[in-house]
């Protein structure tokens, strides 16, 4: 167990950062695909929400299995309990991402209206049932979960699916659809652009409207996460929040497509700001009378987590590096070719 402070803080601020990567790059991918069957008509359409992601899809989700080896490291005892307790959910979430994962390799290899049409589909539930399951889990993080005295899991699955939880689970469906529109504003043209904007229009609505409800909701829910909001500065998180949001169809509409998407990332960071800071320093609250696992419970020694940020430190520059360099090479509306899929 680690005795320095400023060591867990680090790691938890650090793993926050990773789901944040997670959350706005991947989150872009989940909310193209779950537009493949409404924004995109047409079989081209769809292979150029298909290509929109093409390049970066496999790379984004790199900081989600990031995020999972940090919590492995840092906070050994809750990646047993999560991933042990959330293991039918997050069953669920592989296979759904390695059919999305199939479907974009798979789906243009043959012209067959049927074939086509199959792959679209998997392609589509591979990528909304991500977007709910995600946030159905931070749901029950919120509320807490079912511990026994020794912080293990002690609920089941169907336990884990409280009508809280769902409505968090459409929050972070919603979240995902308005990233995924302001990207696609980024990489189409004509027609195809203007039913993104619309879409992009409808997920911010949706986004506001269900974190009001989740935030007014969690205070009979999960009343200790406002422990924390009776300092002045724990409030810069949900004003950004606020305010990204609020910008957000301003900049869509006035066709700032960049601007709207970094609005977007950031209502999506500062969402998860805010989630953080009501739960520190818990990492996974218990309900009822369970031991709930905390940061300095539950982190591992002092040399573990020194060495690990110093990897941290020098990697990351050359990770953001690397991914600003792909997103460079790869900017702009998307052209259809022979390599295309």
């Amino acid at each position: 167990m680690a005795d320095n402070g400023f060591l867990q803080a680090a790691w938890f601020f650090l793993v926050g950062v990773l789901l944040v990567g997670y959350a706005i790059l991947d989150g872009f991918d989940l909310g193209v695909g779950m537009q493949h069957m409404t924004t995109a008509r047409t079989d081209e359409e769809r292979r150029i929400l298909m290509n929109s992601i093409g390049p970066v899809w496999d790379g984004n989700e790199v900081w989600l299995i990031t995020a999972g080896g940090a919590l492995f490291a840092a906070f050994p005892k809750v990646y047993a309990t999560v991933f042990s307790g959330f293991y039918l959910a997050l069953m669920l979430v592989l296979a759904a991402l390695i059919l999305r994962a199939i479907s974009l390799e798979f789906r243009s290899k043959e012209r067959g209206r049927g074939w086509r049409t199959t792959w679209d589909l998997a392609f589509f539930v591979g990528s909304v049932l991500p977007a709910v399951l995600f946030g159905v889990a931070i749901g029950n993080i919120m509320r807490g979960v079912p511990l026994d005295g020794q912080g293990d899991y002690a609920g089941t699955f169907i336990g884990l699916l409280s009508p809280f939880a769902l409505a968090v689970g459409l929050l972070s469906a919603a979240m995902f659809l308005m990233q995924g529109a302001a990207w696609l504003l980024l990489k189409t043209e004509g027609a195809l652009q203007a039913r993104a904007r619309r879409t992009a229009l409808v997920g911010q609505v949706a986004t506001l409207v269900l974190w009001v409800v989740v935030t007014t909701w969690s205070r009979a829910e999960a009343p200790a996460l406002w422990d924390r909001f009776g300092l002045i500065p724990a409030w810069l998180a949900p004003v950004i929040a606020v305010l990204a949001l609020v910008a957000f169809p301003v900049l869509v509409r006035r066709g700032r497509a960049a601007s709207a998407f970094a609005a977007s990332s950031a209502a999506i960071a500062a969402m998860i700001a805010t989630l953080g800071i009501g739960l520190w320093p818990n990492l996974l609250p218990a309900r009822d009378q369970g031991a709930s696992l905390t940061v300095p419970l539950t982190a591992s020694s002092d040399l573990a987590l020194t060495a690990m940020l110093i990897i941290a430190l020098l990697g990351l520059p050359f990770v953001l590096a690397y991914t600003f360099w792909v997103y460079r090479i790869f900017r702009g509306p998307v052209r259809l070719d022979e390599h295309s899929y």
